[in-house]
């Protein structure tokens, strides 16, 4: 809300802070508090709403394939600004070049091959959604960060979401990267551990927009706030030692992918455990995103 040209963040009666604000029956104005000014010290986040107050940077970078010209994708409202999107892509369809790090660290996750990037706009349908919210559709593509050294908690919202949870290491690979990948008929979640040999596999997920969280104090995995799988094992999520890249949308290294094929909304990744963070974490993705 505005002020002549001023932005008002914050409206008090006396000396109350007043967090809504009605013309008529029609709110106007709301104060902001995201999740990660709640629930801080995330490693990375990447989302497609706004997370954290102090955060002024935009949600995307988006190159249109008509010119290959790419613009920044900010928020209006705490949303991605799909008008700007829109009139950008308009006739065309845009791939995302990078979803910014919102969590201040600077782990920004990009992918410079056309042919690799997702894609958050269709020259025919428009800006693309999962459950009316703007989505990035990962088909045989991704998006790489830098190194997140140890990563003990995974939240994220996705849609055509891996329905098999695997857990192995194969010590000749070297490979500790996390991932969302289609192995042959099998969508799965696939992710290392340095220090033994391990694999399980359950049948866990449907085709349908879902909340995920993997943690990694005896590990357990959530979804829709439910669990559904307690390994009492401990595991590393993420890259360790911090020599790989974390990837959103495929998992493996040096050119060597397996792909998750469906849409990505919001990927939140904590290195220190958040067990007890857990409930209250999903519920603000929950609140947003309407899943369950």
């Amino acid at each position: 809300m505005k002020l002549g040209s001023n932005d008002i963040s914050a409206v008090k009666i006396g000396s109350t802070d007043v967090s809504k604000v009605y013309i008529g029956s029609t709110e106007v104005w709301s104060s902001f508090t995201g999740l990660l000014d709640t629930y801080t010290g995330a490693a990375a986040a990447y989302s497609l709403r706004l997370l954290r107050t102090e955060y002024t940077g935009d949600a995307i970078k988006v190159r249109r394939s008509s010119d290959n010209t790419e613009q920044d994708i900010g928020f209006v409202n705490n949303e991605l600004d799909t008008s700007s999107l829109a009139s950008f892509c308009s006739g065309t369809n845009g791939f995302v070049t990078t979803w910014y790090d919102q969590s201040g660290n600077g782990y920004d996750a990009t992918q410079t091959t056309a042919s690799e990037q997702p894609q958050i706009y269709d020259s025919v349908s428009g800006v693309i959604t999962d459950n009316e919210k703007a989505a990035i559709n990962f088909n045989s593509n991704f998006l790489q960060s830098s190194s997140l050294f140890q990563c003990n908690y995974i939240s994220f919202v996705s849609s055509d979401s891996p329905y098999k949870l695997s857990q192995r290491f194969d010590p000749t690979e070297q490979q500790y990267n996390w991932g969302l990948s289609q192995i042959g008929s099998d969508k799965s979640i696939v992710i290392y551990n340095p220090s033994f040999s391990y694999y399980t596999s359950l049948d866990v997920y449907t085709n349908s927009q879902s909340l995920n969280t993997i943690q990694s104090e005896d590990v357990e995995l959530f979804k829709n706030g439910s669990s559904i799988l307690d390994t009492s094992q401990n595991i590393v999520l993420g890259a360790s030692p911090n020599t790989e890249k974390l990837n959103i949308g495929a998992y493996g290294q040096n050119g060597s992918y397996l792909f998750f094929d469906g849409k990505f909304q919001e990927v939140i990744i904590y290195d220190t455990d958040q067990s007890s963070n857990r409930t209250g974490i999903e519920t603000n993705i929950n609140d947003f995103y309407s899943i369950y």
